[in-house]
């Protein structure tokens, strides 16, 4: 519930901030048309996240008969977290690492690499599966798309702040002052961008304690992670930074950073969620 309030404080936040840029624009020319392209491309790409994401993975269907343990464990967790099996893919590198895409449960995908069914035990892999089908239970290609939109939006109104600032604004007559011009071009979308990317962090968060829930406990997710941990370091995945997000781990590498760093990391450190699963165990009893 904790983790949830926050991530809606942050879509709160950027709403907010949205909402304080329009009012420091007024009545600008032009904006309303922004606003619109910013909106309609953030549903086009949640219409078609899926199909664009699993594309740029390089990720085929899986085909009838292969993987037998991953497709039962799939269907068993799936009946577990009360929705519909997922289509499964696999993806061409050695890299454990897996993702989820779909815009709603019964158009949801699952892929995972080769590298996670050839590296990983069963259990850990149940870990990694529990996690993307708690992201799909949770909504979070949604949620994360209204952040998308709502950041979106922000930027937009910058940038055209920005050009008609430089190409034609007069600050005598332009209801921003020199200050507000500044704070709307350069201030806002770094804010939106930091908010946009803790929105995303809370839901790793989150779908790593729905995990535990439809598990039973969070030990083979705590397990897999330190797993993953150690493959994304030692087997670089060349992606796409734009879908990086989407993996259970950052397929990029970087070892979970903190202080200032931490802010414009898409992912939490994995310590700190191995800790959180850990805390989650230990309140009901399971010890390791």
């Amino acid at each position: 519930m904790t983790t949830r309030m926050r991530t809606w404080i942050l879509l709160a936040g950027l709403s907010a901030l949205f909402i304080g840029v329009g009012g420091l624009v007024g009545g600008t020319g032009g904006i309303v048309a922004f606003l619109l392209i910013a909106v309609l491309f953030n549903l086009a790409m949640f219409w078609f996240s899926d199909r664009i994401a699993l594309k740029v993975s390089r990720a085929r269907p899986l085909e009838p008969g292969e993987a037998p343990e991953l497709v039962a464990d799939v269907e068993d967790l799936a009946t577990r977290a009360r929705i519909p099996v997922p289509r499964l893919y696999l993806i061409p590198s050695e890299q454990p690492n897996a993702f989820a895409t779909g815009r709603n449960p019964k158009r949801s995908a699952v892929a995972v690499t080769e590298g996670l069914l050839a590296l990983m035990p069963r259990e850990q892999v149940r870990g990694v599966v529990a996690h993307e089908l708690a992201h799909i239970r949770n909504r979070d290609v949604l949620v994360t798309t209204i952040a998308a939109m709502i950041g979106a939006a922000i930027s937009a109104v910058a940038h055209f702040l920005q050009f008609q600032w430089l190409f034609g604004g007069d600050d005598e007559e332009s209801p921003l002052g020199l200050v507000g011009t500044i704070a709307a071009i350069m201030v806002a979308p770094i804010a939106a961008m930091v908010l946009q990317l803790a929105v995303s962090r809370q839901r790793e968060f989150l779908a790593d304690q729905t995990a535990a829930e439809i598990l039973g406990e969070g030990r083979p997710l705590v397990d897999a992670l330190g797993t993953l941990e150690r493959g994304v370091e030692a087997l670089p995945m060349a992606v796409n930074p734009a879908t990086a997000s989407l993996y259970i781990a950052n397929p990029l590498g970087g070892r979970g950073r903190r202080g200032m760093g931490a802010l414009f990391s898409t992912h939490p450190p994995i310590p700190v969620r191995i800790q959180k699963l850990r805390a989650y165990d230990a309140k009901r009893g399971v010890h390791y």
